[in-house]
């Protein structure tokens, strides 16, 4: 005799693949939950409101505006924040985590695109940190004399977000590629700095270093207005230290055993 039996496949949530959302949601908590994560976290929270307390402090009193506040907390913000995309990146190799990550998660690349978007979360969120610190310093000034002036042009907030964002996403390029913490850190603050340094001594690389020295072509991100040109340099710039060493990254950690 022979039984048929029916079965009617159903679909748990646990078994469910989890959205993009819930693994951005992940992946930013993973950027706390570690103690390195975490200090470095605070450490630019602390920076930024001492590079503030310091303006409050010694500049002169009609320097002392919400944008120039607001300009300047975007300095430590920026050498920083790109520490946090090596880590975010690197330590599921460092930490062993990544075997265990991606048995949950196979498919790599979108473990690695939640990555990216918690950090362009975190990008976000320290520009908005920035302003309120700003806005904490121009209170301040009105109070002890300083000129305490509120106006802000909406473009120099755009762009020191779209600079933000750059760094960060330059330095999990960085961690993507390197995949080792020590290493993509080192490599990252030292291989732009040593072109930049080539390219001012050797004369015939002036031209290129115009181009490719993110240290120039970013600078006007810190100012409201930026000409077509300079967009131009800045996209030529982080296509190089930013879109190829991503692209390579990715393939490269995709591609990568887990041990």
């Amino acid at each position: 005799m022979t039984i048929a039996t029916e079965v009617t496949p159903t679909v748990r949530a646990a078994q469910r693949r989890p959205s993009l959302a819930r693994l951005t949601a992940v992946e930013l908590r993973k950027l706390v939950d570690t103690r390195a994560g975490r200090w470095l976290l605070i450490t630019i929270g602390l920076v930024t409101a001492l590079i503030v307390t310091l303006q409050v402090i010694y500049t002169e009193a009609p320097t002392q505006t919400f944008s120039n506040f607001f300009v300047l907390s975007l300095l430590p913000v920026g050498f920083l924040l790109p520490v946090l995309g090596i880590l975010s990146i690197t330590s599921e190799w460092s930490q062993r985590t990544a075997l265990t990550t991606f048995a949950l998660v196979p498919r790599r690349e979108r473990v690695i695109v939640a990555k990216l978007a918690s950090m362009v979360l975190a990008a976000l969120a320290s520009a908005l940190t920035s302003l309120a610190v700003a806005a904490v310093g121009t209170l301040v000034a009105g109070v002890t004399g300083g000129a305490g002036t509120w106006r802000i042009e909406g473009a120099l907030v755009a762009h020191a977000v779209v600079f933000q964002v750059a760094v960060v996403l330059m330095g999990a390029a960085f961690g993507l590629l390197l995949l080792n913490t020590p290493l993509a850190i080192v490599a990252y603050l030292v291989l732009p700095t040593a072109w930049s340094i080539v390219g001012e001594l050797v004369r015939p690389l002036h031209t290129a270093a115009e181009w490719l020295d993110t240290g120039r072509t970013m600078e006007p991100l810190f100012t409201a207005d930026v000409t077509a040109g300079q967009w131009a340099r800045i996209g030529v710039s982080l296509l190089v230290w930013l879109v190829v060493p991503l692209a390579a990254g990715l393939v490269r950690t995709i591609r990568r055993e887990v041990a």
